[in-house]
């Protein structure tokens, strides 16, 4: 069986994905790999486009015919994306909600975790690799930084105005941060070949943790000019625990998203997170 696979040319997505991708996990499904950032991947996943894919956590709020894979979710613990200002020009979280934020996709988790955080701002939407740049010419006032860059940013030159994994982590009992989940279709996949993938992907997860620095190797094609330590540490942070199955706390904390955006008028309706 053939299938279309959506995935990030991110580092952590590439190590997941490393064990299928090396031919070290055999099945009997013919790969095709999508390779684009998270919201064209989003956005894909709106019109169908793709049998599985990755998604941010915050975008299966609009999918239809689509479940989640046990395996393969992005959770911070205690951690997660932050807002970074110019060094000179710290703001609180007041003064964030009259700033202009550079975002990098409406339907990111980080997104509607600031909106969570501190309500409306005004927002600009672009690439995230251009997000630093934009802060520091004053493009905008401040940046939503998703990616390695949550910890490999220039801190001569940038503070973190606020980390949204700790706040979310302070407001909901410790919860994991959920950002990035893997969905699979119901309408061009059975649930066996669903439940067949999702072993397939279990397993390459966990080929890459029992091969980490062959699997940081191989991610590396993705590491945007960043060193191999500064690449193990984000991988090893976002492919943890809960990667190879996010239980009944990574489905709850993605329910409690939803929870506090529909009590905060930003989604409309419940949410069925349906996880397999």
């Amino acid at each position: 069986m053939e299938i279309t696979l959506g995935h990030t040319p991110d580092a952590d997505d590439a190590f997941m994905f490393y064990g299928i991708a090396s031919g070290k996990i055999k099945s009997k499904f013919t790969i095709k790999h999508v390779i684009q950032d998270i919201e064209t991947l989003n956005r894909r996943a709106l019109k169908h486009e793709l049998d599985v894919t990755a998604v941010s956590a915050h975008a299966y709020a609009y999918l239809d015919d689509y479940v989640i894979l046990k395996s393969g979710g992005s959770f911070g613990l205690n951690y997660g994306p932050i807002i970074i200002t110019k060094k000179d020009k710290i703001m609180s979280p007041a003064q964030l909600q009259d700033a202009t934020i550079a975002i990098p996709g409406k339907m990111t988790s980080a997104n509607l975790l600031l909106k969570l955080a501190i309500g409306k701002y005004k927002e600009k939407e672009m690439s995230f690799e251009a997000i630093p740049d934009a802060v520091m010419s004053g493009e905008v006032d401040a940046g939503l930084v998703i990616h390695e860059a949550q910890i490999t940013y220039d801190e001569a030159k940038f503070v973190n105005a606020l980390d949204l994994g700790s706040w979310w982590s302070d407001n909901n009992g410790g919860l994991p941060v959920p950002l990035g989940i893997n969905v699979a279709s119901t309408r061009t996949m059975s649930k066996s070949h669903i439940a067949e993938f999702s072993d397939v992907f279990t397993r390459s997860i966990q080929h890459g943790l029992e091969n980490i620095d062959t699997a940081v190797g191989y991610a590396m094609q993705y590491s945007r000019g960043q060193p191999k330590a500064a690449i193990t540490k984000f991988v090893m942070m976002y492919v943890n625990k809960l990667t190879l199955d996010m239980g009944r706390d990574g489905k709850k904390a993605i329910e409690r998203m939803f929870e506090m955006a529909k009590e905060k008028k930003i989604i409309d309706a419940d949410v069925l997170v349906e996880v397999v």
